[in-house]
């Protein structure tokens, strides 16, 4: 690791101490540094090399925007048991009114850097899940067939009720009806933008890490802050301010959170089913309008 540092930065680098960081539920977290300078580590087994290099390159989209912070790539690099990604080390705190109406601003900017279709250049991971990212000029084509049934066809293997798994299927061959009237632009997003990935270092600036970019529909990126709560109120409010949204939004976020409860089925279990149905029985009840 240290000479993976040193041929990034071109400086020597020996850790003088390795202190392990709380917050993840997949990788291990260390903030490491040799007296002066300060890095992010993030380790686990070599079959999480990909996941690593995908989560470097995200960042990287992100930061060449130039709109919103995000911890600056460093290196990448294997052992013989182990893969890690070392990051720019930050100081962070919770979002406070402040930071979050600065970053309900800087998400609509981020926003603003629009793709040509909808996807991704490659494919990434949601959490610990392969997320595939097949460019589509359809933005219902896609998020049916690239999002929801890959996590349908997971849910299956992990227990998921096969009437309950026909029903999304039935959603997907019916999601059309949620886009007659809306026609997303295909926005550059997070993710997987939940408040556990966001922050603001001590100067006040808000930071986002973690990405699962692809070019989509930005209020996936506002659905998925609103599931779990934890984003201050102005966070909402400065983005509404910066690019208001669809009146059609409340009616498509369910649709836009059932990925992410999916997923949380597929990786932590059963807890998470009866949410999923009852989003599903909601959806196709909106359809059938």
């Amino acid at each position: 690791m240290a000479a993976a540092i040193a041929e990034s930065t071109g400086l020597p680098f020996a850790a003088s101490s390795a202190k392990p960081v709380s917050g993840g539920s997949i990788h291990q977290a260390w903030h490491i540094d040799d007296g002066v300078r300060h890095f992010f580590v993030k380790s686990g087994a070599t079959a999480v090399a990909q996941m690593f290099a995908a989560e470097a390159r995200d960042l990287q989209a992100l930061s060449a925007t130039a709109v919103v912070r995000t911890p600056t790539f460093v290196a990448l690099g294997q052992t013989s048991g182990d893969a890690f990604l070392v990051l720019e080390y930050l100081e962070l705190g919770p979002l406070d009114q402040r930071g979050g109406a600065l970053l309900g601003a800087a998400l609509a900017r981020l926003h603003r850097s629009t793709g040509s279709a909808y996807g991704w250049s490659e494919d990434n991971f949601i959490g610990a899940t392969p997320q595939h990212n097949a460019m589509h000029p359809s933005w219902p084509h896609f998020f049916g067939e690239c999002r929801l049934r890959p996590q349908l066809q997971l849910a299956l293997g992990k227990g998921m009720d096969r009437a309950l798994a026909a029903k999304g299927d039935a959603l997907i061959e019916r999601i059309g009806g949620l886009f007659i009237d809306y026609r997303p632009t295909p926005s550059l997003l997070h993710g997987d933008l939940w408040s556990g990935n966001a922050a603001q270092c001590s100067d006040g600036a808000p930071v986002i890490f973690d990405p699962a970019c692809y070019w989509g529909d930005r209020e996936t990126d506002l659905a998925m802050a609103e599931l779990f709560g934890g984003f201050p109120t102005s966070f909402f409010a400065a983005y509404r301010a910066a690019w208001p949204l669809d009146p059609g939004y409340e009616s498509r976020k369910p649709l836009y959170n059932l990925y992410h409860i999916l997923n949380h089925f597929n990786l932590f279990g059963n807890a998470y089913l009866g949410q999923a149905q009852r989003m599903i029985d909601r959806l196709l009840a909106e359809l059938k309008r």
